[in-house]
């Protein structure tokens, strides 16, 4: 298994995630009182969230009025461009190619899965992804929510040099049915999960400030989980270990 040296983190695993937002400053809000997060300026409009310090995400302004209010989870990968191609052959799907982020912050492509479950590639250069995994208010998990787990596992076993597991076979991310969450109808996507606390009072919390409670709380192996939206309209999950 490839080990980034840039990041030290393997190929195939999580080291970022971002939202694209039509309204930053309203992310900013939400979040900021939700999870404590303070921010920074980043290149163009985007910003950098952090907590302790440490960066943990980024609010980005969409683009294009037509694109998803969404988060995204980033893959490392010690090559974009070679990705790429894996993707392409597999059977998915390129939505941008692998592009220079910054000055020689690293570069990023975002790509989708055969059944249409897009997520990024991230090859460091300067930033490596996000810091502290453990306290409450930064990623703690991606859960792949697809109607095959079987052609899921294949084609991300395939892409990621069969990286779907860390040391003593810890997985990099689930895979799980759509219906076991969401309705029949749900496309296929990667759900982002952020640690709390306490998982009702999260809840509370997104409520207060605008956003509203898609799944109510329900076990997992990993943990009790609710899955929510901001006040935007972006779903993420909450999960209390």
């Amino acid at each position: 298994m490839a080990e980034n040296s840039t990041s030290g983190r393997p190929e195939g695993a999580p080291c970022w995630v971002d939202a694209q937002l039509p309204d930053v400053a309203a992310g900013k809000r939400f979040y900021g009182e939700l999870f404590g997060w303070t921010y920074e300026d980043a290149e163009g409009s985007r910003v950098w969230a952090r907590l302790g310090g440490e960066r943990v995400a980024a609010l980005v302004p969409k683009t294009d009025g037509r694109l998803p209010t969404v988060w995204t989870v980033y893959f490392a990968t010690e090559d974009a461009e070679a990705a790429v191609r894996r993707i392409r052959t597999a059977g998915g799907q390129v939505v941008a190619a692998p592009a220079q982020v910054g000055e020689g912050l690293g570069s990023a492509a975002l790509v989708a899965g055969p059944e249409g479950a897009v997520f990024g590639l991230w090859q460091p250069g300067s930033h490596p992804g996000f810091g502290d995994r453990r306290a409450p208010g930064t990623f703690a998990w991606v859960q792949l929510y697809t109607r095959d787990t079987g052609a899921a596992n294949a084609f991300y076993g395939g892409l990621f040099r069969e990286a779907l597991f860390g040391p003593g076979a810890e997985p990099r991310f689930g895979r799980s049915p759509v219906s076991d969450v969401f309705p029949a109808e749900m496309p296929p996507h990667f759900l982002v999960h952020f640690a709390v606390r306490d998982c009702e009072e999260t809840l509370a919390a997104v409520q207060r400030l605008g956003g509203r409670v898609q799944a109510v709380p329900f076990d997992t192996s990993y943990g009790r989980v609710a899955v929510v939206t901001d006040n935007q309209g972006a779903s993420f999950a909450v999960l209390e270990p």
